[in-house]
């Protein structure tokens, strides 16, 4: 198998003898043979490990709606259950997270957040976001785009670092996602508010 620089992951080293889980992306048919060509950072690897270490999900039980992905630094994956009575959340995450650790190890600390997949959008967004805590999404749907607002302190965790937590939720939803602080968003409202009216967002 071929594995190209583009489908490394940075920071990682390879070395002769290592044992690597890779996905396959393409087999070409070539005077010598085939020809594989694998990566490490395509978001269908997580995928396969987790089909691997989590019975639920190999058995249909629990389902992966979206994966999104910046190799070698932080995943973010939804899941869903139709059983009310199984977690999906929980069955990834396994007794004291031994399968989801097992995942962070093959992947070399790879931070991974699992996230329960929702049809309603606000619930959706707010649990993308993920760690951070989210007051309020104001989605409108015909752009499918979304203002979300966030407690003052949890701005910079929401927005994540160089904007990776945010990006990330962004690609998972499908959603273009608008963050303020509730003090921003409280000056916007009062701004756009008439003279007499004292309202407060919540």
């Amino acid at each position: 198998g071929i594995l190209p620089s583009n489908e490394q992951v940075p920071g990682e080293d390879y070395r002769v003898n290592d044992r690597l889980k890779v996905y396959i992306t393409e087999v070409k048919k070539t005077t010598k043979g085939p020809q594989i060509t694998v990566s490490r950072t395509h978001p269908g690897l997580v995928k396969r490990l987790f089909e691997f270490e989590v019975p639920e999900i190999s058995r249909g039980e629990v389902l992966i709606k979206n994966i999104s992905r910046e190799a070698g630094s932080r995943t973010k994956i939804s899941v869903y259950a139709e059983d009310r009575n199984i977690d999906p959340v929980g069955s990834c995450v396994g007794y004291k997270g031994t399968r989801v650790q097992k995942i962070v190890e093959e992947l070399r600390g790879e931070k991974i957040d699992i996230i329960k997949w929702s049809d309603d959008p606000r619930d959706y967004i707010a649990s993308a976001l993920s760690p951070a805590r989210v007051l309020d999404v104001l989605p409108a749907s015909a752009e499918k785009s979304a203002m979300v607002v966030v407690p003052d302190n949890q701005l910079s965790l929401a927005i994540g670092k160089e904007g990776q937590n945010a990006r990330l939720a962004a690609k998972l939803t499908g959603w273009k996602i608008d963050i303020k602080s509730q003090s921003q968003a409280q000056a916007a409202f009062d701004r756009s508010a008439p003279d007499d009216n004292d309202g407060r967002i919540p």
